[in-house]
């Protein structure tokens, strides 16, 4: 059974950086896709970035560019948001995604295996 954890979240002022990181275990987790989605209260999950770990191809919202940062640990399964800059928008509940067939996939239900969430607090 494969199980996403992720870390780092925290309370911050607007203009702060924040790094999250999402394990994945289970003996049968191979994704070559991984992504960050976010949620805030009353709306939908929605896309942040993602990556492909085989050849590290990303792909971000546009509202992110620039400022956010998707990464892979191969070794350990991980994925990282380095997130800067960071907007009192920004906040919400940051989820971990893997399991896409293709990682520029936007839509949540493409993705098969999430995280539990670590909130994002930006502000102002």
């Amino acid at each position: 059974q494969v199980q996403l954890v992720e870390s780092g979240g925290g309370l911050l002022q607007t203009g702060g950086s924040l790094r999250l990181s999402c394990a994945a275990t289970g003996r049968a987790f191979s994704s070559n896709t991984m992504a960050w989605f976010r949620r805030t209260p009353g709306k939908e999950r929605e896309f942040v970035a993602a990556i492909n770990r085989d050849d590290g191809n990303t792909f971000y919202r546009s509202s992110v560019k620039g400022r956010f940062f998707i990464s892979s640990d191969g070794a350990k399964n991980a994925v990282y948001l380095q997130m800067s800059s960071l907007k009192p928008e920004d906040s919400a509940l940051y989820f971990c995604a893997a399991g896409a067939k293709a990682y520029y996939s936007m839509n949540p239900a493409a993705w098969d295996y999430w995280g539990q969430g670590t909130q994002v607090t930006v502000s102002s």
